[in-house]
C-alpha cells in the first residue's frame, strides 16, 4: 500500500543561484518563497554526506498551482563540484518541463534569457494521446527544460 505523499520541490543545485533564481522569474513566472536560505551545521552535513556543507538559496513558486503548489528550489552549494556535461540519457533526474502556449515563444524567451539550444523543435502525432509540440533548452547553468504544448 502506497504511503501518503503530496509532491513538494524539486532542488536544483547552482554554481549562482541568484542568477538562476532570476532566469526561472523572468522566464516563466516563478516567485520567490521567502525566507532566502543560508543553512549549515551537522545536521546539514549529516542529511547531504557534504563535510562542513553550507546551502544558500530559495525556493521559487511554479506557475499554474497557487499559493500551496510544489516549488523549485535552487541551493548553491559551499563547497561545490565541477558540473558532468548536460546528456538527456544521463540516469538520475533528466529534465524539468513546462506547458506553454507557444513553444517556438517560449523558446526565444529562454534563449533571450541567457539559456541555451539543446535539441530541435518537435511536432509529431503521439498515438493515443494527441498532437505534441516539443523542444529541449537548457537553462544558464546547462539544466535540460523540456518546452511542450498538446493539442487534440
Amino acid at each position: 500500500m502506497p504511503i501518503k505523499a503530496r509532491f513538494v520541490h524539486t532542488n536544483l543545485v547552482a554554481r549562482d543561484w541568484k542568477r538562476l533564481a532570476e532566469f526561472y522569474q523572468e522566464v516563466f513566472g516563478c516567485t520567490v518563497v521567502p525566507p532566502e536560505r543560508d543553512l549549515s551545521g551537522k545536521w546539514l552535513d549529516d542529511i547531504t554526506r557534504v563535510p562542513g556543507a553550507r546551502i544558500r538559496g530559495a525556493h521559487l513558486r511554479l506557475p499554474g498551482y497557487g499559493s500551496e503548489g510544489p516549488t523549485l528550489e535552487i541551493f548553491q552549494y559551499t563547497p561545490q563540484m565541477e558540473r558532468a556535461e548536460t546528456a538527456a540519457n544521463r540516469p538520475g533526474f533528466a529534465h524539468v518541463a513546462f506547458a506553454v502556449d507557444n513553444v517556438e515563444a517560449a523558446r526565444d524567451a529562454v534563449l533571450s534569457a541567457g539559456g541555451k539550444h539543446f535539441g530541435k523543435l518537435v511536432d509529431t502525432e503521439v498515438p493515443g494521446v494527441g498532437r505534441l509540440t516539443v523542444v529541449y533548452v537548457t537553462d544558464p547553468e546547462g539544466n535540460i527544460i523540456e518546452l511542450q504544448r498538446w493539442s487534440h
